[in-house]
């Protein structure tokens, strides 16, 4: 399977369209965070591959760490950058919300373990146990979701806790200073590294819906072909690297694991609980799959019944547009659009 995917990621490395050279760059900007599935951000970056794959499509192609996740997207919203890795949650209800045209270009994975619920407590602690305490969390990002769908499978609300509010930069310290009773939801590596807190308890991951907290690079709709184009061409050679075999693979782990700010081994567990596209060709059928369109539908109902698009009654539905065509929610507001055509270009070589 991996030999399949490895020739599969290196066919769209192929170029077949070129922008002429003597054609002022236009920015191509792209704002990442530390996550195991967006490390390779930073690798393209720094690796070279930015800027070839820029000189190609005429556009100056960057990637930019912001330490701070909602941030990133925050700065995406306002236009400081053209791209963001984000989530399908808080692409919807962030930038789309927002209303900035926002287009899904590349679906990297999905997060199958690497999001997570904590609570310092003796042994046998479960979901149950949330209740009447005081959880920290990203709000309303997917840490957010990821609470709400664990207190619904367990016959609690978020009625039944208090919500504090938290940067994702302060609570891997918030975790390591945490005394009983104390509760968290957040993501690798800070899951990893909090779970090793003596006390610390994972009461649910996202291994439990799994699908549902999908990883993408995201983009103004209204940025050109080439940028697209670029940006797509950059993840899958990385891709072909990352899922291949011998020395520049070995290389790649170590650049992603100390840029992770943890060990190789630390950044092959966080891969275990990842579910990575690394076929472009799969990531597509992914993105205009029925699986999508259901989680979609999920996300968004949870957002607006959490008043993630506003204050109801006068919150207005954003649109989801599929690649087959279909809306969901708002035809006359479509803000965010699943597309499969650089992936598909990609696959078969004709970026």
């Amino acid at each position: 399977m991996r030999n399949t995917l490895h020739a599969a990621a290196a066919a769209a490395c192929t170029v077949l369209f070129v922008m002429p050279s003597a054609q002022a760059q236009e920015r191509c900007a792209v704002a990442w965070s530390h996550y195991v599935g967006w490390e390779p951000l930073g690798y393209i970056e720094d690796s070279g591959m930015a800027d070839r794959w820029g000189e190609r499509f005429g556009v100056d192609l960057s990637f930019t760490l912001v330490n701070d996740y909602i941030e990133s997207v925050n700065l995406y919203t306002s236009g400081a950058f053209d791209g963001v890795s984000v989530t399908n949650m808080d692409g919807l209800t962030i930038p789309a919300v927002g209303g900035i045209d926002t287009e899904v270009i590349v679906v990297g994975d999905f997060s199958n373990g690497n999001d997570g619920i904590l609570i310092h407590g003796e042994d046998g602690l479960t979901v149950e146990d949330l209740a009447g305490k005081r959880v920290a969390l990203v709000e309303l990002s997917v840490s957010h979701y990821l609470l709400a769908r664990a207190l619904g499978e367990h016959g609690l609300s978020e009625r039944d806790l208090t919500v504090i509010n938290a940067s994702d930069a302060d609570i891997g310290s918030m975790i390591a200073t945490s005394a009983a009773d104390d509760a968290f939801v957040t993501w690798n590596p800070i899951l990893l590294t909090g779970r090793q807190v003596p006390g610390i308890q994972l009461v649910f991951d996202s291994s439990q819906i799994p699908g549902e907290i999908v990883d993408t690079i995201m983009v103004n709709a209204e940025a050109s072909d080439g940028c697209k184009r670029a940006i797509t061409g950059a993840w899958y050679e990385a891709m072909t690297v990352m899922s291949g075999f011998g020395a520049e693979a070995d290389e790649m782990l170590d650049v992603l694991a100390a840029q992770s700010g943890g060990t190789v081994a630390e950044y092959r567990a966080q891969l275990e609980t990842t579910r990575m596209f690394f076929d472009p060709a799969e990531a597509a059928e992914f993105a205009a799959s029925d699986v999508i369109k259901t989680t979609m539908q999920f996300v968004a109902e949870f957002s607006f019944d959490h008043g993630l698009y506003g204050t109801a009654p006068d919150a207005e539905f954003v649109g989801v547009a599929y690649p087959d065509g279909s809306v969901w929610g708002n035809p006359d507001n479509v803000r965010l659009h699943f597309t499969d055509t650089y992936m598909r270009l990609a696959a078969d070589g004709a970026l």
